[in-house]
């Protein structure tokens, strides 16, 4: 399954290298060690930090979340990381742990691994080894998930998440862990976003799994992708479409998966600034976490992509096409932050009777 917006951003076939099956691959990370793990209790890094105006974190958490991080290796050359690239894990920890994982601290210990990620000469040639650099990476993430639940877990309530790799490989853990299986009792929420899950998949891939349809549902998947109001919704809605008939064939269900985290209520799809509790602003790089700031996003859903409008003094930049991609989470960092208290408070309250 190809991540539909990452393959349109890397366009073209790239520079020969040296193929898959003749390059030694990095060695597979050891969970039970620290350096295997961006964050896990006690050594929290990057994970500990929130933007500033987000709520106060729970400093006593009952739930997990299980993030997964989005692609930071860019190598044209090697097709995946080695973990023990430090510039490549302090790029990781700034771009994404900080923005994305860090949204979860609020209401949980932060469990992220580092793993051996496909690296954008991956995407870039998927037919040739990329598929093989993938599975290597969703082997790493199936490894550290399995050691987590083993040692960390201890019966506890757990969050899923990921951005684009990251989801990709949540995807699949959900189908190799949580759909139709006991462990599934236990997991709150999946926020699977920034790839192209469709509406069909729910049904034939997943067998008991559901999307989420209201903003305290629990035990369900939510997803969504950003993109600007000028981007072309029907190439972007056909190459999801045929990603899904391409594995399914010809039938109903072809169109992506779009909850509007403004709400996360598929009976109001559409949302203006009034909604928006706080979005960070600037580009996702390595430099400190700048203010929330309310009020700055509309968002629709339309065709199954988000439809956004950010204000222009968030600063943001969009990918090739009007793609938002890079923004899915920190568009909407309070907005998660708040769904989040929702959902555990909802799931608790189904424990205890409430």
């Amino acid at each position: 399954m190809k991540h539909l917006l990452v393959a349109i951003i890397f366009v073209g076939s790239g520079a020969a290298a040296e193929s898959f099956a003749d390059q030694a691959q990095p060695r597979a990370p050891d969970y039970a060690e620290a350096g295997a793990w961006a964050a896990r209790p006690s050594q929290e890094g990057a994970a500990a930090q929130a933007a500033p105006g987000a709520s106060a974190a729970d400093h006593r958490p009952a739930v997990d979340v299980f993030y997964v991080h989005p692609t930071t290796y860019r190598s044209t050359e090697r097709w995946n990381q080695d973990i023990a690239d430090t510039a490549t894990n302090a790029w990781t920890d700034g771009s994404v742990i900080a923005r994305q994982a860090g949204i979860f601290n609020g209401c949980c210990r932060v469990f992220a691994p580092r793993y051996r990620q496909a690296s954008s000469l991956a995407f870039r040639n998927m037919a040739t080894g990329g598929e093989a650099a993938f599975a290597l990476a969703y082997g790493d993430v199936l490894r550290a998930f399995d050691n987590y639940i083993r040692h960390d877990n201890h019966g506890r309530p757990f969050i899923l998440a990921g951005h684009s790799q990251g989801a990709r490989h949540i995807s699949q853990l959900l189908e190799d862990r949580i759909d139709g299986k006991a462990l599934g009792k236990r997991m709150v929420i999946a926020y699977v976003v920034g790839i192209d899950l469709v509406e069909g998949d729910f049904g034939t891939r997943y067998k008991s799994l559901k999307t989420c349809r209201t903003p305290a549902e629990t035990g369900c998947v939510v997803a969504w992708n950003s993109i600007l109001p000028g981007a072309d919704l029907t190439k972007f809605a056909a190459a999801s479409s045929a990603r899904f008939v391409a594995r399914y064939g010809m039938r109903p269900g072809g169109a992506a998966l779009c909850i509007n985290p403004l709400t996360f209520d598929a009976a109001q799809p559409a949302a203006t600034t009034e909604s928006s509790r706080g979005a960070v602003p600037g580009d996702p790089d390595a430099t400190p976490l700048q203010p929330l700031r309310p009020r700055a996003v509309s968002a629709r859903c339309e065709m199954g992509f988000l439809v956004v409008e950010p204000a222009p003094n968030l600063g943001l930049k969009a990918l090739p096409g009007g793609s938002m991609h890079y923004h899915d989470y920190g568009l909407f960092y309070a907005d998660i932050r708040a769904n989040i208290g929702t959902r555990i408070n909802a799931y608790l309250g189904k424990l205890t009777g409430q």
